[in-house]
């Protein structure tokens, strides 16, 4: 869960079901496993391994308990070795044709890559479907008259649509960058102990890269974390953007003002006839989470020479949480535009 911990009382506000899939245990251990048939395979194809094929039908045929996995986890500080153990141990014969050429940080950043393309797919169509919402919104409401506001306080005459157009057009921008920011991260790893790459290995990597729809590695980014920074900063423009809509939607449903009506807003233990904006507020948590989070994700960028333990761990804690706080923001955004039944300053 994004913000809430362990406890399921907040997934009402904190969740994405989806998103959170993408990071499971369960997950990562099929893509630990996708990258280590496609790693044999090709080791087949261009290093001459002559049991790859016989060891990739065993290897499709195992299934491997988190449980299992986990258990080493404290010890040697990541999953890979318990997982690689644990599969070789299963291979009887063929265990030798497991892991070969590669390293812990080679399966956790591919698995990683894997995970981005698929939150990246789920954030993408949600953005477009939310971007859809607003220009039915400007339809609708766009012409009726809204007053605008400085500094909180009532500037000139304007309409809906000035006030949609600026929630519209951050998110436009935005999306737009998505597939530079993909570029930087849907890569697969491939490097070796000590992130150098042998040339003859290169047909390696492309072939993984090919078999499991990323793109070749190019230069190792074992220790060059740019691209992973740039997708969290891109997951806090969006949550941002969503933030500053959710603001705006919080203060025009203010009793007095009542710019907007929304449906089902939430209910007061104390006041009954109240109505609290809560969709509107939680797109400002969230928001807000996130810009908190860029500042560790920064600092998972200083790795000492060719690995760091210590930044590189730290993303594992940071960047499925921010995922899953964009994701969450981009439901209740979505929530929040369909439950608006009207915009505008009300009239006499």
């Amino acid at each position: 869960m994004a913000a809430g911990g362990q406890n399921r009382l907040f997934d009402g506000l904190f969740a994405d079901p989806e998103v959170a899939a993408l990071f499971s245990a369960e997950t990562m251990l099929a893509q630990f496993m996708a990258f280590e048939c496609a790693l044999t395979r090709a080791q087949g194809r261009w290093r001459a391994l002559r049991n790859a094929e016989r060891a990739v039908a065993h290897m499709e045929t195992v299934r491997l308990a988190p449980e299992g996995v986990a258990a080493r986890v404290r010890r040697d500080g990541v999953p890979v070795p318990a997982f690689v153990a644990a599969l070789r141990a299963e291979m009887g014969a063929d265990a030798d044709a497991v892991h070969q050429g590669a390293t812990s940080q080679d399966v956790m950043d591919t698995s990683l890559a894997l995970s981005l393309r698929g939150v990246s797919d789920l954030l993408d169509a949600r953005l477009a479907n939310l971007l859809a919402q607003l220009a039915t919104l400007t339809r609708h409401h766009g012409a009726t008259p809204l007053m605008g506001r400085t500094r909180m306080q009532a500037a000139l005459p304007m309409t809906v649509a000035d006030r949609l157009a600026s929630w519209t057009a951050p998110l436009e921008r935005t999306r737009a960058r998505l597939p530079e920011i993909r570029a930087g991260v849907e890569h697969l790893q491939l490097g070796g102990p000590v992130g150098v790459r042998a040339p003859e290995d290169d047909a390696v990597a492309a072939d993984m890269a090919k078999a499991l729809g990323l793109q070749p590695p190019g230069l190792v980014w074992h220790a060059t974390r740019d691209g992973v920074v740039a997708y969290g900063n891109w997951l806090a423009l969006v949550s941002g953007s969503l933030g500053k809509m959710g603001q705006d939607l919080a203060l025009m449903a203010q009793q007095g003002l009542d710019e907007v009506r929304l449906s089902g807003g939430g209910a007061s233990s104390a006041m009954p006839h109240k109505q609290n904006p809560i969709a509107a507020e939680i797109l400002v948590t969230l928001s807000r989470f996130n810009a908190t989070q860029i500042s560790g994700l920064h600092h998972a960028m200083v790795h000492e020479q060719e690995r760091s333990g210590a930044a590189w761990s730290l993303e594992w804690m940071i960047l499925p949480q921010m995922c899953e706080a964009t994701g969450a923001a981009l439901l209740h955004a979505r929530d929040l535009l369909d439950g608006i039944e009207r915009l505008g300053t009300p009239t006499a």
